[in-house]
């Protein structure tokens, strides 16, 4: 996949789980939000929780989740710490960290709290 057919894919990617959340009644507030640590895909609200969501596309589930680095994690870790360090109850507000994943069909798949298995 070239490098501009790849960033199309992943917009697109990220579109599809942003409509996923929201269906399911938690709200997308921000998309691709930059911290000290980078960049995450996409940050959500379900009541007081606050859901950060690493998007990956591959051709395959399986192969999207190997994607996932133990970097890419302690990246994420260090924005969503800034992230949170503005919410009303800082570091005591409630947080989840999942990756969504979709396969070359557009089939999402999340993990749920992926960073903590």
């Amino acid at each position: 996949m070239s490098g501009r057919t790849s960033y199309y894919a992943g917009v697109s990617a990220e579109d599809q789980v942003a409509q996923f959340y929201d269906r399911s009644g938690r709200q997308v507030v921000a998309r691709r939000w930059r911290g000290p640590g980078g960049e995450i895909d996409l940050i959500a609200r379900d009541g007081a929780e606050v859901i950060f969501i690493e998007v990956k596309q591959a051709r395959s589930h399986a192969i999207a989740a190997e994607r996932v680095t133990h970097r890419q994690m302690a990246r994420i870790y260090a924005s969503a710490e800034c992230f949170i360090g503005k919410e009303p109850a800082g570091s005591l507000t409630p947080v989840r960290f999942d990756v969504a994943l979709v396969d070359g069909t557009g089939r999402i798949k999340v993990l749920e709290n992926a960073f903590a298995a």
